[in-house]
């Protein structure tokens, strides 16, 4: 018999588990096949792809993929530097310029990659965050860390410092099969 199956027939074929492979959410597998079979986006975020923002953010903390924040906050933001979480982290006119310019367009706002859709989902239109911390989306994912986990963890310390749990926050993948929390291992969920 020769069946012709179409995508939404795949897709239910799958959704229902009948492939015999169950497919989670941040599953590293459901990136591959469905970015090949529809065209899809990655279930991460887009990584960091500028070499100033790299240079000029990412020598103090973590250069934080534009994707996690809606273009309105990075915005925001880049008008603060003088008072950058406390820091004075003020740039030249013409770079705050550029790399603003690059936070904007790759902001979650402007990406097709599911974590930044479910990030922006996530937050009121009138919400602009200056934190990724304090997005509802991350919160939520992370709801289930202990203060022994997180906190009080001199390892972690803060849900600020992605790369602390998440094996290949720089690449832009935040999967959980990826998370290997200091001193308590793998992440099973």
């Amino acid at each position: 018999m020769n069946i012709k199956l179409t995508r939404p027939i795949v897709l239910a074929l799958l959704t229902m588990g009948i492939s015999g492979t169950a497919f989670s959410d941040d599953d590293e597998r459901e990136h591959g096949f469905f970015k090949r079979m529809w065209g899809g986006s990655s279930s991460g975020v887009a990584m960091v792809d500028n070499a100033l923002y790299q240079q000029e953010c990412g020598s103090c903390h973590f250069a934080y993929q534009p994707g996690l924040l809606p273009a309105r906050s990075w915005s925001k933001i880049m008008l603060g530097l003088d008072q950058h979480f406390g820091e004075n982290a003020e740039l030249s006119a013409d770079v705050v310029a550029e790399l603003t310019t690059y936070l904007e367009a790759n902001a979650a706002d402007r990406s097709d990659y599911k974590r930044s859709r479910k990030i922006i989902a996530s937050l009121r239109s009138s919400d602009t965050p200056l934190r990724i911390t304090e997005t509802p989306y991350i919160l939520r994912k992370h709801d289930e860390l202990s203060p022994r986990m997180l906190a009080d963890n001199p390892q972690v310390v803060s849900l600020s410092r992605c790369k602390a749990c998440h094996s290949r926050a720089e690449t832009g993948s935040y999967s959980e099969s990826e998370i290997n929390i200091p001193g308590f291992g793998r992440w099973d969920d």
